[in-house]
């Protein structure tokens, strides 16, 4: 009987030493959840959204705008499609003016038949991020050039907040979360 301990006094070391182990497992783990309980309360309290965990030791996930207002059922199905298609063109029109990083682009890398690879995946980026900021504009006169609708759908559909993450007061949660359901319902029924 090889690899077995006959010791009386190595096998107890070894079940506390195991004992021990499990136990600070346990207090850490009840460490981790209390932390992600408060974290997860005080964004609640600013007013984000989240889906608990479906089973335990699974992470909570945070609800978007459009996601909330769906799930309380003060949007249709067609009025978050069409809020989606808005965050989705404001997100990718919102990377237009940012300043990427030059350290692969090497000016002339292209040669005398023109731009080389990396060009065009900038110059694709950056067409991409124009045809959005167009297809952006097109919506946006949709909603009659409202700043009102206009802002709305930008907190909730494109920055995803909720509405009460996108406002300072109580007062002001009806008020936006209205806003963004006439600005969905005109983008959702096509009207001009």
């Amino acid at each position: 009987m090889r690899g077995q301990i006959f010791d009386p006094a190595a096998r107890t070391r070894a079940r506390l030493r195991t004992l021990e182990t499990r136990a600070k497992d346990r207090a850490e783990a009840a460490a981790v959840a209390e932390g992600v309980a408060e974290t997860v309360g005080l964004s609640e309290a600013r007013g984000a959204a989240f889906e608990g965990p479906s089973m335990p030791g699974r992470p909570y996930r945070r609800q978007a705008g459009l996601d909330w207002l769906a799930r309380k059922g003060r949007i249709t199905a067609a009025q978050k499609s069409a809020g989606e298609r808005y965050g989705a063109l404001y997100r990718r029109a919102a990377r237009e003016g940012a300043i990427r990083s030059t350290l692969d682009v090497r000016p002339g890398g292209g040669g005398p038949a023109g731009p080389g690879p990396r060009e065009e995946v900038l110059l694709m980026a950056a067409e991409g991020s124009a045809q959005a900021a167009a297809r952006l504009a097109a919506m946006r006169a949709r909603l009659w050039d409202q700043t009102d609708l206009v802002c709305a759908c930008d907190l909730v559909c494109g920055q995803e907040l909720t509405p009460r993450e996108a406002v300072a007061s109580e007062r002001e949660v009806g008020r936006i979360e209205a806003l963004v359901v006439v600005a969905l319902d005109v983008l959702a029924s096509g009207r001009d």
